[in-house]
């Protein structure tokens, strides 16, 4: 997380105190995030997150890209750390292999009814 919160600053070409200011806290409380002198709270990490227009999970090293979009595609196929749900259930990974092979056998079914184009 420390290295993150610097790179994160660096990129914004913030400084301590500005970045700080914006945090409501003081300089030596955030200076000691980054230098992994002091621990922010979980709310304060929130606050960490939505000023840098990050997650929570990015600055605590569960996600490699800082700025994914919201819009990103899951791999159902590949591990993730994402839960999916289906009426408000966890779906099992034996549940996320069956829906694929589901998806799967329905696109070739259409693929092999589908018209030949010339």
């Amino acid at each position: 997380m420390l290295s993150r919160l610097a790179q994160l600053r660096k990129e914004k070409k913030w400084s301590l105190q500005y970045t700080a200011d914006q945090l409501e806290i003081a300089k030596s409380t955030y200076a000691g995030y980054e230098s992994g002198y002091r621990r922010p709270s979980l709310e304060a990490l929130v606050t960490i997150a939505e000023l840098f227009d990050t997650s929570t999970d990015y600055l605590l090293g569960k996600e490699k890209e800082p700025h994914a979009p919201a819009d990103a595609p899951i791999e159902l196929t590949s591990p993730h750390n994402h839960t999916i749900t289906v009426d408000g259930l966890e779906l099992s990974q034996e549940e996320i292999q069956q829906l694929t092979a589901f998806i799967r056998a329905k696109r070739q079914i259409e693929k092999e009814a589908a018209p030949a184009s010339h």
